[in-house]
């Protein structure tokens, strides 16, 4: 399941929830200058609350800082560790 999403998201076998968190996530992710209420909406429409949203936008962005942060600082992480 795991490389179907990571392969293509929009046709990965997933619950419509499912679905729209990947889609979410990966929109903030690749393109945050695109990203608006009609993303948020979009959620909203799949039954997701306001906190929920915003826990949602709070772990993407937490895991963008985290991987910009090693990737600045030259992190190398070995096979053995993923």
């Amino acid at each position: 399941m795991a490389r179907a999403v990571m392969e293509d998201p929009n046709t990965a076998p997933l619950e419509p929830q499912d679905k729209g968190l990947v889609v979410f996530a990966e929109k903030l992710t690749r393109e945050p200058g695109r990203f608006g209420e009609s993303d948020v909406e979009a959620l909203r429409s799949l039954g997701f609350s306001d906190l929920a949203i915003h826990d949602t936008v709070q772990v993407v962005a937490l895991f963008n800082y985290y991987n910009r942060l090693a990737d600045g600082l030259g992190v190398q992480v070995s096979d053995d560790n993923l």
